[in-house]
């Protein structure tokens, strides 16, 4: 009894001409950024980063997923359109990092958070929680099919300086690709030549291998490659 005229009375109360407290929008706000925050978790802690280790993109998408959650929900009473949820994706899509530019399947991901907490940031009374639920479910089921079932081994780069000129002739690629093979135990698919220095008899290799996360852990630990294919 006591607490119900409190939540009354805090209702009825405004602070600087804004409502002080209440309840039901309160306890909406709680629910919506938990389901948000479970779907993002999922996305990026559950399909992500268990194939990718990269701790510092699942940081980022986390934040970013947050906080877009936020910033829709409590402007969306300024009755936005699609037009301002258009502008915000322009707005993070185009964000690139300084130090390196994200590579294309972490804007992917960064997309896809953006996207799904927008949706559940600005999704009005117009739109039933059933409904929500499911979108939320099929990105979900989206993700983890293209993820765990069409790409379990992913394509991976390397770029490699080659002292072996001579097998860059097009009469020798079978062996260049079998001396690539032997020396580096990576299941090549293609090839890319580049820059060949006649003075240091180098070429420049930019190698394809299928790269399988099981093959590459030993023990507890994970030995993996990292992306240095950047020309100078």
């Amino acid at each position: 009894m006591i607490i119900d005229l409190i939540l009354l009375q805090a209702e009825q109360n405004q602070l600087i001409g804004t409502l002080f407290f209440e309840i039901e929008s309160f306890l909406e706000l709680v629910i919506r950024f938990s389901f948000n925050l479970l779907v993002v978790g999922i996305i990026v802690r559950g399909l992500y980063y268990t194939i990718s280790r990269k701790k510092n993109y699942m940081f980022s998408f986390l934040l970013i997923g947050v906080v877009t959650f936020l910033v829709c929900y409590l402007l969306e009473s300024l009755s936005l359109n699609i037009g301002f949820a258009l502008g915000l994706f322009a707005i993070f899509t185009i964000i690139r990092y300084r130090t390196n530019p994200i590579p294309i399947k972490e804007m992917t991901y960064m997309f896809v958070i953006i996207g799904v907490s927008v949706v559940n940031g600005l999704t009005t009374k117009e739109v039933s929680y059933l409904e929500l639920v499911f979108v939320n479910i099929m990105i979900i089921l989206v993700v983890y099919v293209l993820e765990r079932v069409w790409l379990m081994k992913n394509e991976a780069k390397k770029l490699i300086d080659y002292e072996k000129i001579e097998l860059i002739h097009p009469d020798k690629r079978v062996e260049l690709v079998e001396d690539l093979k032997q020396r580096t135990g990576l299941q090549i698919s293609r090839v890319e030549i580049g820059r060949i220095n006649f003075l240091r008899d180098t070429v420049r290799l930019l190698i394809y291998y299928r790269e399988d996360r099981d093959n590459n852990l030993v023990g507890d630990v994970e030995v993996a490659s990292f992306d240095d294919s950047r020309t100078e």
